[in-house]
């Protein structure tokens, strides 16, 4: 296996997980009180478009070919922790 399948795996691995993450913050939205609800709906408005752009930048990279792998990690990684930012602080702030 290449490093960029190996990547890319675990990449895909990393996304299953935070979409479970994603999945418990919307059922407590659905909980929350009608103010809490629509800060939750932000959030998750927020986390679901910077997955989106993740899983993009995952199908890319896996179309892409060998010599193309090392110019769009640096996207990718930035994709990666732009996600896992934004879920660690939806996590602090309604955990």
């Amino acid at each position: 296996m290449s490093e960029r399948d190996a990547y890319i795996q675990k990449a895909k691995a990393q996304l299953d997980q935070w979409n479970a993450e994603i999945d418990k913050l919307e059922a407590r939205a659905r909980e929350a009180s009608a103010d809490g609800e629509l800060a939750y709906r932000e959030t998750l408005h927020d986390l679901r478009g910077k997955r989106d752009a993740l899983e993009q930048r995952i199908e890319d990279t896996h179309k892409s070919g060998e010599a193309a792998w090392s110019d769009m990690r640096a996207g990718m990684d930035a994709a990666w922790k732009n996600l896992s930012e934004a879920l660690e602080k939806a996590q602090s702030r309604f955990g």
